[in-house]
């Protein structure tokens, strides 16, 4: 009998094992990870910013766990010895039209508590020289890391504390009981007093195999990278990102230095045809079948139309997508940028077609479900887990 079992070993799923062991050392925890490795898929295509908090809605839990989370990642790094760097990143208004978003983003950081200023064209061009930009805000905490070797270390800590990790373990039934929760995978039965669901991708389906049902389904939505030529890497010095179109849900493509020194240029943003599909070919029938008989993706696509057929667009046209670049980095051409990595973004969307813009956490009476935890989940992990192991430690203390 384990006292918690928890399914999904993305970096969300290894934190909340962290945080219960924070508060009760002597707890029995499994980890269930259908692949062979922890940090397969969300946390393991992540772009690796360690985020502010600047985006979010004041008082959601995205801007008040992505706060804090940013610290106690940055701690954790520290502590363990994991490569990371506080960068800093410029948020740029490239044209008089979108200084007004700008404003009102910067007013946002503040009413978030960060510590951020405006800055000037002039100012701009010491921090990144060749972006083309009239005015900016200036994030200085916001960092870099590799979140996969944060996700194994956090794995070994696991293990080191008595957790057990099962991997190559696929979740096929889960029987909530009034004292008890079984989950069954092919090879295995657990038994544990609660359950917790950090499925990512899989969120609702392990969700509904355990008799909850929710009028939310996740879509998965592909961001495609280029790599900067290395002989061009000098004209990005850290992170580099537009003004958020405020009709579109995602950030716009932007310019990441990675920890490793590489230059990552995206994402654009596509409906994917699998929910692991990290190719353009990459396709399954079942995921996509569930997409199109969904009421709130039609209800979402005839809302963003225009922006949707702009990022099929540049998904298909590299041309288009250089076009989309040179508008905050003029010298970019299309011979500098190599082929990229993609990730998978699990977006929660309701059935009346509103995605679910905060952190979306379900308790029941012996479990608790993730069903959405996209960007900046990973840099708010740690906290995320201290949120869901207080949640489930105050029902029924051990």
């Amino acid at each position: 009998m384990y006292d918690y079992v928890i399914v999904g070993g993305g970096i969300v799923g290894l934190s909340t094992a962290l945080a219960i062991y924070e508060q009760h050392p002597n707890a029995k925890v499994a980890i269930i990870e259908k692949e062979n490795k922890v940090a397969s898929h969300q946390t393991g295509h992540n772009s690796g910013v360690i985020h502010s908090g600047i985006y979010y809605k004041p008082g959601s839990y995205k801007a008040q766990l992505a706060k804090k989370g940013n610290q106690a990642m940055i701690m954790f790094c520290q502590k363990y010895d994991i490569p990371y760097e506080v960068c800093g990143k410029v948020i740029v208004a490239s044209n008089e039209h979108e200084r007004e978003e700008l404003e009102k983003l910067f007013q946002r950081g503040l009413k978030n508590g960060l510590n951020i200023r405006k800055i000037s064209k002039e100012e701009l061009h010491e921090f990144e020289p060749y972006v083309n930009g009239i005015e900016a805000i200036h994030v200085p905490s916001t960092g870099i890391v590799n979140f996969r070797l944060v996700s194994e270390r956090m794995a070994d800590l696991i293990l080191e504390k008595g957790g057990e990790i099962f991997l190559n373990e696929k979740v096929e039934v889960i029987h909530e009981k009034k004292q008890e929760v079984i989950v069954e995978t092919a090879n295995k039965t657990f038994q544990s007093r609660f359950f917790i669901n950090c499925a990512g991708l899989n969120s609702d389906r392990i969700a509904k195999i355990a008799n909850l049902y929710t009028d939310v389904k996740i879509v998965p939505f592909r961001g495609e990278y280029y790599m900067l030529n290395p002989q061009k890497s000098y004209l990005v010095k850290n992170l580099i990102y537009p003004v958020p179109n405020p009709n579109f849900p995602f950030l716009g493509v932007h310019f990441t230095r990675m920890i490793d020194g590489s230059i990552d240029i995206g994402p654009n943003a596509v409906l994917s045809l699998k929910r692991e599909g990290y190719k353009k070919s990459d396709a399954n029938m079942k995921d996509l079948f569930e997409v199109l008989t969904f009421p709130g993706f039609w209800k979402l696509a005839g809302q963003y139309m225009k922006e949707g057929l702009e990022e099929m667009i540049r998904s298909m046209s590299k041309k288009k997508f250089v076009e989309n670049v040179q508008k905050l980095m003029p010298d970019i051409t299309e011979e500098d940028l190599l082929p990229g990595p993609s990730g998978v973004r699990a977006q929660a969307l309701s059935k009346d077609g509103a995605l679910i813009d905060d952190f979306y956490i379900v308790p029941t009476k012996r479990s608790i479900h993730v069903l959405n935890a996209p960007s900046p989940a990973a840099t708010a992990s740690i906290e995320i887990g201290r949120t869901i192991a207080k949640k489930m430690i105050q029902r029924q203390p051990i």
